[in-house]
């Protein structure tokens, strides 16, 4: 087992007291099943225990788990196949988004998310997930060719944001995910959104205005990340537990919220555990959804997306208290 956080120390100590035993075991010929059962049976409470009761900082550290799944790997295990779009038709491909045709269980659809990379020379390929304007229209270009062919889109969400650099905001950064909010608002097809990873301010909701908007149990959705919230409160990112903590930015908080649809649950330890499993869970959901899709009229579908968004932090402003007598 390959331990990367603080957290499951615990879970590593009692891992290396099993590969011990069993290293003593096959050594030996000393039956010593009791004792491994007894240690594993230990070893599946504790870990129980640790998931169970993470912490919004911890929650946020297993969405950027380096083994953790990312979107053509999503595609890759779900879909029957997959063919690759490229290009916005105005400036260059962007890497960081990637998009196309694919098909799940028979139901073709527009598949379109952010893409992080395993090593270095590929995270640089796809610059760590931050597209720039050009991926946002990539994006919107591949959302009106599914409109135009009346298929449904399927979004996945996985940025630590769209990337700042001066370039970007050159190209008219801000613009590009400004006009795809006001193009997803009103798509005549129906959008479903997924945050399987990081979902990271306007770089996340850029592709994330759908019908459904779904998180994976062990992922973030916030306007900004902890560390970047603590520096500018802070000046220090020391507190960015604090900061994970009151933004409220974990999938049950914004369930609560009532700022996504639903939480689709992880294996335990989170979907790098079980990759297949995962993305099994999430066909699974898809299919239901898609199903539902095509027995309803696409302008009620509408109406009730642009609804939804906007009654998202609607602030009621009450009349003002005067201390006048009243006229009787």
């Amino acid at each position: 087992m390959k331990i990367t956080f603080d957290f499951e120390k615990p879970l590593a100590d009692l891992q290396q007291q099993i590969d011990k035993i069993k290293q003593v075991e096959e050594k030996t010929k000393v039956d010593m099943s009791a004792t491994l059962n007894e240690l594993q049976q230990k070893f599946d409470d504790t870990k129980n225990q640790v998931y169970s009761n993470l912490t919004g900082w911890q929650k946020v550290q297993i969405s950027r788990h380096p083994e953790r799944p990312y979107t053509l790997q999503y595609i890759e295990l779900m879909c029957d196949d997959f063919i690759e779009l490229h290009g916005d038709r105005t400036f260059g491909d962007d890497k960081a988004i990637i998009g196309g045709w694919g098909s799940v269980n028979g139901q073709t659809a527009m598949f379109i998310g952010h893409q992080k990379g395993r090593n270095t020379k590929d995270r640089q390929y796809r610059n760590f997930g931050m597209a720039n304007p050009e991926g946002y229209r990539k994006a919107l270009r591949l959302m009106k060719m599914a409109e135009k062919f009346n298929k449904p889109i399927i979004t996945l969400i996985d940025t630590p944001g769209a990337f700042p650099g001066l370039e970007a905001e050159e190209r008219g950064q801000g613009e590009a995910i400004a006009r795809n909010l006001m193009e997803m608002a009103v798509l005549k097809v129906p959008v479903i959104c997924v945050i399987i990873g990081e979902g990271a301010s306007g770089g996340a909701i850029g592709i994330g205005i759908g019908d459904k908007v779904y998180m994976l149990e062990h992922t973030w959705y916030s306007v900004i990340s902890p560390e970047s919230c603590s520096s500018i409160l802070w000046r220090s990112w020391d507190y960015k537990e604090r900061a994970a903590e009151v933004l409220k930015l974990t999938s049950s908080e914004m369930f609560k919220n009532k700022l996504i649809d639903g939480i689709i649950k992880e294996p335990l330890g989170g979907a790098h555990q079980d990759p297949i499993a995962m993305a099994t869970t999430l066909k699974e959901q898809l299919i239901k959804d898609l199903s539902d899709f095509k027995e309803r009229n696409i302008d009620e579908v509408v109406n009730e997306r642009i609804n939804k968004f906007c009654s998202m932090g609607v602030v009621v402003e009450e009349e003002p208290v005067t201390n006048e007598p009243v006229n009787e």
